[in-house]
């Protein structure tokens, strides 16, 4: 005989079987929008594609009978039930931009073999559109519920959470909750995380080889995967053979294009999420070890700030170099990623993401960097810090969550601690719950990245019950 948490879960995954071909429809809807961060305009704080993302999010909860609300733009909701407390999930709408390298168009959501394909499919599209099927389950189902339940969507947390900042001065934090945005069975302790760029003037310009431009990576929180530099030299033919010999060495992908006069380097990386950076190549880094063996003049500003950052970073991914080797039992070590630079004629400026274990402080961290970075006469500017995210394992909210994965699953899985940073840190009394399972691969911020459609359903069933578990 069944009990009644088994028959709730059953008669919730009939509804959810039956949703199956709406729900990967829902989810291409959304992924054909791309919802790169833009400028801001009115009713559009983080530009049209949010906006238009956070639109159709809407549409298709009031399609489904919700209330929906829209809050100027910045994050909208969609929600069942009644009272004051009320359980959310906080997804996210807006995407990392698609990058190089795609075998299925990013912003088609083609099905290929079962998977959804598409920027946004894993993080954070998909995982949204399960919550608000797993809601509709729970509506339909009848069972009751005794707070209320939101299932919300933002649309700027690949960049600063203002999305959040805002949603807190005009409504009060939920109950309890969870975001979908990171790992199954769940996320417990989040790295601290800095981003910051340094940058240093460009007064004496070089002899000999004059760098016109580099440039490279798109986002932050991204391993670049491709970076360039444009340059002229008086041997245009001993650069290229350089440039083939250190390629050689070092086997790196870098390859040399002669322009006329000019030379282009190019360096192909292999992108990763930042918080994983030891998992990819940056193309940026290894740019800066080529332009390193070049006969640059050592007394300019150029040469200077190319020796420095080679001495700082390297193919580091830890931070040892700038004396930030720090590593806790719950979270690990230190990771860095060097994610972009940027050269003007005034100035060369590189942004590091950096993530901290979870039992240091912000000043553990950033004291000896700022040393390091001055005496190497770089500046910083534009640091923004998340403080780290440390949620006690044996909480009624970890409890439930991670029975709740167990039981679907058949496994025991314990919490986790990832240096990925979340809506967890941001919006009180909730953890990172899914959508990657254990074993499977991380594709967010990659080209090709793709949501199993089993896996899609099957996550929709564990959000659906874990609504139940904690609003009844």
């Amino acid at each position: 005989m069944q009990t009644p948490d088994e028959e709730a879960k059953h008669r919730l995954n009939r509804i959810i079987d039956q949703d199956r071909d709406k729900l990967i429809e829902s989810v291409q809807e959304l992924v054909r929008i791309r919802s790169v961060k833009g400028d801001p305009k009115p009713s559009s704080p983080f530009g049209e594609g949010p906006a238009k993302a956070l639109d159709k999010a809407l549409e298709i909860a009031k399609d489904l009978g919700f209330r929906a609300a829209n809050l100027d733009g910045y994050i909208g909701y969609a929600e069942h039930g009644s009272g004051e407390d009320y359980v959310a999930v906080l997804g996210h709408l807006d995407v990392v931009p698609e990058g190089d390298g795609w075998e299925h168009p990013p912003y088609s959501a083609e099905i290929h073999e079962g998977k959804i394909y598409g920027r946004g499919t894993t993080d954070d599209k998909g995982p949204a559109i399960a919550a608000l099927y797993a809601l509709k389950a729970l509506r339909d189902s009848g069972l009751p519920i005794s707070k209320k339940v939101r299932v919300m969507f933002g649309t700027d947390e690949e960049s600063d959470n203002a999305d959040v900042s805002y949603y807190l001065k005009r409504e009060k934090p939920p109950f309890t909750g969870f975001t979908p945005d990171a790992f199954y069975p769940l996320v417990y302790a989040e790295k601290g995380i800095i981003n910051f760029d340094i940058f240093r003037d460009l007064f004496e310009k070089t002899s000999g080889v004059e760098i016109h431009n580099i440039r490279g990576g798109v986002a932050a929180n991204m391993v670049p995967d491709l970076a360039e530099a444009e340059f002229t030299n008086s041997d245009v033919d001993g650069l290229i053979r350089s440039c083939i010999e250190f390629a050689d060495k070092t086997g790196y992908d870098i390859k040399a294009e002669k322009l006329g006069d000019s030379v282009v380097i190019k360096s192909i990386g292999v992108a990763a999420h930042g918080s994983t950076p030891e998992e990819g190549k940056n193309a940026i880094m290894q740019l800066m070890s080529f332009l390193g063996t070049l006969p640059l003049d050592d007394s300019s500003d150029i040469s200077k700030a190319i020796y420095s950052i080679n001495k700082m970073v390297d193919m580091e991914t830890d931070g040892s170099s700038m004396g930030l080797a720090l590593e806790d039992k719950p979270s690990g070590k230190l990771s860095l990623n060097l994610g972009l630079v940027n050269m003007t004629d005034e100035k060369i400026i590189f942004t590091i993401n950096l993530r901290y274990p979870v039992t240091f402080e912000f000043d553990d961290v950033i004291n000896p960097l700022k040393q390091i970075i001055k005496d190497h006469g770089f500046w910083v500017e534009n640091l923004k810090n998340h403080n780290p995210l440390y949620f006690p394992v044996n909480s009624p909210l970890v409890k439930t969550l991670l029975n709740v994965f167990n039981e679907h699953t058949g496994s025991e899985e314990k919490p986790l601690a990832i240096g990925g940073g979340t809506y967890a840190k941001e919006m009180p009394n909730i953890v990172a719950f899914g959508p990657i399972f254990p074993g499977e691969p991380m594709v967010e911020h990659k080209p090709n990245e793709y949501i199993k459609i089993d896996e899609l359903v099957l996550s929709t069933k564990i959000y659906a019950d874990a609504l139940y578990q904690l609003a009844k």
